[in-house]
């Protein structure tokens, strides 16, 4: 579904990305990891289009999509999450899905509803404002602005960093039953545990470089954990 090929990134003359490589397939959950500083934020960026490609290129279903435009690659079905939730603080909780629905050309209510669904915890919040939101509420609704664009994939970049215990729990199950229903997911994680249970495969980063790769199980192996470790 997603692939990932030779991909440079950087921020002026800083390279960040050098030759990166890596396939979600369809219904597949990978998980991106590695310490902080690595290019984690960096890679999604340029996946989505935030960050333009220095070389290399990203294909979605087939079609080359480097050159798109962020809104252009939502439209083709790559919902994202970025880190620090990116929500209308503004705006209540119903009026941020309604912008989101009415930006993305679907207009049907029953999205709204659907990413409802994912999280209750929503629903007796709708008349809040965004910015009033507990940061696991707001994260929440970061996600669930995301599913109102009916994604074929779901990108999120660390989901559960600086979350309570119980949201954080909240946010794994609901990734869970999204994953369970066979939404593919591109994660960037901290958590060894978090990703040992949710996700299909891994990748590792360091300093710009994939240097580890293989099945959630091979999470468990100590030299993965000596790669991850601060």
């Amino acid at each position: 579904m997603l692939k990932v090929s030779g991909l440079e990134a950087a921020y002026g003359r800083a390279r960040v990305l050098f030759g990166v490589d890596l396939e979600v397939g369809a219904g597949q959950l990978m998980c991106v990891m590695g310490r902080n500083g690595v290019g984690k934020t960096t890679l999604l960026n340029t996946v989505m289009g935030v960050l333009g490609a220095g070389a290399g290129t990203v294909e979605f279903e087939g079609r080359d999509v480097t050159r798109l435009k962020t809104h252009e690659r939502v439209g083709l079905g790559m919902g994202y999450v970025p880190q620090g939730h990116g929500t209308f603080p503004q705006l209540t909780v119903a009026e941020n899905l309604q912008v989101v629905l009415e930006a993305s050309g679907h207009r049907d209510r029953a999205a709204v509803d659907e990413a409802l669904d994912a999280f209750p915890r929503l629903v007796p919040l709708l008349k809040r404002r965004a910015g009033f939101l507990s940061g696991g509420q707001q994260q929440q609704l970061a996600i669930a602005r995301a599913l109102v664009t009916r994604p074929k994939m779901l990108i999120l970049d660390e989901p559960t960093e600086g979350i309570q215990p119980s949201i954080v729990l909240e946010i794994e199950e609901a990734i869970e039953r999204l994953h369970g229903t066979g939404l593919a997911i591109l994660l960037v994680e901290q958590y060894l545990e978090l990703a040992l249970r949710l996700a299909d495969r891994f990748v590792i980063l360091e300093g710009g470089h994939v240097v580890h790769a293989g099945e959630a199980a091979d999470l468990r192996d100590e030299k993965v954990g000596r790669m991850l470790a601060v």
